[in-house]
């Protein structure tokens, strides 16, 4: 059965004399050894630990039946680092109503690499690796080393099928359609391969990741896994619901088992997504809804409002992983992941040169701090002096991006900064909108305004590997939120709720031209009129507009319509 619980693997360190800062505690009514009081700054919230996580494994070690007084010696026994396998309060709870074994739940499933005090380690991986066989067989060999366990796969042919699916020499084989083969011998495998047919798939370790898991004392599984190497992957749909909702269907089949997509509207938000008939949803927002009955998942899926993002197989796809006997989601889980690896700066390029897919802030600074490549969510509250940006655009190029941010305005306590790309205004997605229709979506917004906003450098990345820019990329994240007052940050919007907005007001364009034709949109208003310069001759013509207001600044089984 697919893993329906995600532990994480934080790594956490700390200097002689300071503490890991957290409690660990037991509590009556609650099951698990619980995490507790995290202090900020310290390197338990570095690494990402919450409160109300409950630790699994300390050291590789599983402790959630062990004594507590046990929990506690092992941590300190570690000394100055430590490695915690922990699971959120809400999939701890879940699994142990259900009974789901975390014993080999966590050993089998950490979905992401072990973090040291929020900073991605760089560890080895096992591979998965789908082979169909060719003409010539799988193009390897099956060897053993004296005193070593298990088999090898050698003579692996540059050219065969085994290498083209990230088969190396010497790899050693884990597991064969989802069993664990270590402790086979040679005939034994050679009559699994024969058996699975023209297809295998095999879970091999190389030399460097196999001694990482032999000292840390890790049995290897499939959930362990990059997925990199398997041909057929599972896709991420975001959708924007339309007028007439994000058209297809949502059916559970009596035949088969899990949420398949049905009767798909042509030209709706599901057929430009990508969605195909048939597909068996996955996730929605990383959530896993195999476990869920049909009505939580149509729950689940209007929860989301005007936007949802799905992750679904095709019948192929959900065939391989099947036979790997491994959930689809470990492609969302390194998918997501991926967006913390370090990416090559983008080399400055003039205006002329800049991208037709993207804005280029005009004379941008690149920022000397490295990216974490992930959106901000910034829910600015307008006082009396607007919001206090710019919202600037090229002429020529869609999307806008933000400029002259004012020091404690709204936007500067938010977290808006200089240059930062515009993704989403109040759940919207507005990269293809155009500048007038952005600067009409935020006088509308009254009081409120919620910005999704990326630095440039992490723009690229994605935009690179074509990953689409959501707030699914934030995680556990929080909103950027102005210190007061306390709101939540995905607040519904009534068009009723919002006052109209003030009469414009003028701001006079910058003397210095930019090097490109700029919009902007005041959202700082002048304490005072001011009249507007008249342009420099050097200026280009029409390159600045006129700055907005201020307070701009059913036979088969049960299906669901979407």
């Amino acid at each position: 059965m697919a893993s329906s619980v995600h532990p994480r693997v934080l790594k956490l360190t700390k200097q002689d004399g300071q503490s890991y800062g957290f409690f660990l505690r037991i509590e009556m009514g609650k099951e698990g050894h619980l995490v507790r009081n995290v202090e900020k700054g310290g390197p338990a919230e570095q690494a990402g630990m919450k409160d109300g996580d409950r630790v699994l494994r300390v050291n590789g070690v599983f402790v959630d039946k062990e004594e507590h007084t046990r929990v506690v010696e092992l941590v300190k026994e570690s000394g100055l680092s430590v490695t915690f396998q922990v699971l959120d309060e809400e999939s701890y709870e879940m699994a142990k109503e259900k009974g789901i074994s975390l014993s080999e739940e966590g050993q089998a499933r950490p979905t992401q690499q072990p973090v040291m005090n929020g900073v991605a380690g760089a560890i080895p991986k096992p591979k998965l690796c789908y082979l169909v066989k060719g003409e010539k067989g799988y193009g390897f060999s099956l060897t053993s080393t004296r005193g070593v366990q298990g088999m090898f796969l050698s003579e692996v042919d540059p050219s065969g099928v085994a290498a083209k699916a990230g088969v190396q020499n010497n790899d050693r084989l884990i597991e064969l359609n989802g069993d664990n083969v270590e402790s086979s011998n040679h005939e034994q495998i050679v009559d699994k391969v024969k058996a699975s047919g023209n297809s295998v798939v095999f879970l091999v370790v190389d030399r460097e990741a196999d001694r990482y898991y032999k000292n840390k004392q890790i049995k290897l599984a499939g959930g362990m896994a990059t997925v990199k190497h398997l041909p057929h992957k599972p896709r991420i749909a975001e959708l924007t619901k339309g007028p007439d909702g994000y058209g297809f269907y949502l059916r559970q089949q009596h035949a088969k088992l899990g949420h398949f997509i049905k009767d798909i509207d042509a030209g709706s938000p599901a057929d430009k997504a990508g969605l195909k008939d048939m597909d068996r949803l996955v996730a929605v927002n990383g959530d896993p809804v195999d476990s869920l009955e049909h009505e939580q998942v149509v729950e689940k899926i209007r929860q989301c409002g005007k936007k949802s993002t799905l992750l679904v197989v095709d019948g192929e796809t959900d065939q391989m992983y099947k036979m790997a006997c491994v959930s689809p989601l470990l492609y969302w889980d390194e998918v997501m992941d991926s967006h913390s690896e370090a990416a090559e700066p983008a080399p400055a390029t003039s205006s002329q040169d800049s991208s037709e897919h993207k804005p280029r802030p005009a004379a941008s600074t690149p920022s000397q701090e490295s990216s974490e490549h992930k959106p901000r969510l910034c829910l600015l509250e307008k006082t009396s002096g607007g919001f206090g940006f710019h919202l600037n655009a090229i002429q020529g190029l869609s999307g806008q991006f933000v400029k002259e941010v004012a020091s404690g305005s709204p936007a500067d306590k938010a977290g808006l900064a200089d240059d930062n790309i515009v993704i989403e205004v109040n759940g919207d997605n507005v990269e293809n909108k155009s500048y007038e229709e952005v600067v009409e979506m935020i006088k509308k917004s009254g009081n409120r305004l919620e910005m999704l906003v990326i630095e440039e450098a992490a723009y690229d990345y994605f935009k690179d590997k074509n990953i689409p820019i959501t707030t699914a990329l934030i995680g556990t994240s929080k909103t950027n939120k102005p210190a007061t007052p306390p709101v939540k940050a995905k607040e519904p919007k009534k068009q009723e709720d919002h006052p109209a907005p003030a009469p414009v007001t003028a701001k006079a364009p910058s003397p210095s031209p930019p090097p490109s034709p700029i919009l902007a949109a005041n959202l700082t208003p002048p304490h005072s009129p001011a009249p507007a310069a008249a342009p420099s001759q050097d200026s280009p013509k029409e390159t600045r507009k006129r700055s907005v207001s201020s307070s701009s600044s059913a036979s088969e089984g049960d299906d669901e319509r979407f």
